[in-house]
């Protein structure tokens, strides 16, 4: 294990217990703060070491932001929302929460649509991979990286605090995915799960520049914000070896987006994906 996949999993599980520790208080006492005019202001945990945020919706709302050409600028908060949801934004005073529902004001706000190539055909197809990759491929994600190979990334050097905050963090995932309905299953049986959705979504990829052609949509947005997690965030892991070695498309329409939006990880990015 390399000195980045460390950091990376203690990074992440600071993040998960701070925001559990802390949740209650700022929820209650929320810092008001003077933004820009006319700039979102994203509220999300911290990024990862290669620059990109370690839940998929944050990267899912800066892609869109960055595909919109909508100004923006990130505040790295435990801070949640009144759905104690992250992320969350703020527009000229006006607080928005949950990214679909984001998405969706900003659309409204700033006479948006970035799906207007799209057929009403096309629009449902895309909302159907969009939900069942947030709502249900997510899931298996969080069981894989936070449960049930947790110890596979489990960093060095922490001693007697990574032996209680690995598993204060296994917990907390496990409980949550209980109550969701992925955690119970089996290990083989999630993995089989994330299998399907892959490959599901490299079928209709097929030999695409993007989801629906050549030119990005929302759900791109999407689907990227969920990959991008298999791909810098779980490094070694099947998800990650699924991407690289059975549905190569997938990897290729991970680096595409990562050219066209997200530039800058490109000094950044060390997963298997970035070796060959």
């Amino acid at each position: 294990m390399n000195k980045d996949n460390h950091w990376l999993v203690l990074a992440g599980t600071g993040a998960v217990l701070i925001g559990g520790i802390t949740a209650y208080k700022m929820l209650t006492k929320r810092q008001k703060k003077s933004w820009p005019k006319d700039t979102i202001v994203l509220h999300s945990v911290d990024k990862g070491i290669w620059d990109m945020s370690l839940t998929p919706f944050a990267v899912k709302l800066e892609t869109y932001f960055r595909l919109a050409d909508i100004p923006y600028i990130n505040n790295p908060t435990n801070q949640q929302s009144s759905k104690k949801k992250i992320p969350w934004i703020e527009y000229n005073g006006e607080t928005v929460a949950d990214s679909a529902f984001i998405i969706e004001y900003l659309n409204k706000k700033l006479a948006l649509d970035l799906n207007m190539h799209l057929t009403q055909t096309e629009r449902a197809i895309g909302r159907a991979f969009s939900k069942m990759m947030e709502d249900n491929t997510y899931w298996t994600m969080v069981l894989s990286r936070w449960y049930h190979d947790i110890y596979k990334v489990d960093p060095p050097g922490l001693g007697l605090i990574g032996n209680w905050l690995l598993p204060l963090a296994a917990r907390m995932m496990y409980k949550q995915g209980w109550q969701q309905g992925m955690g119970r299953h089996s290990r083989d049986e999630v993995l089989h799960i994330m299998e399907e959705d892959l490959k599901a979504v490299s079928l209709f990829l097929g030999k695409n520049k993007f989801l629906f052609g050549e030119k990005p949509c929302e759900v791109d947005c999407a689907v990227f914000g969920q990959l991008s997690q298999f791909c810098w965030h779980m490094p070694g892991l099947y998800g990650e070896t699924l991407i690289h070695e059975k549905y190569p498309n997938l990897k290729e329409y991970c680096y595409r987006m990562k050219k066209a939006f997200w530039p800058e990880l490109g000094t950044k990015a060390r997963s298997k994906l970035d070796k060959k």
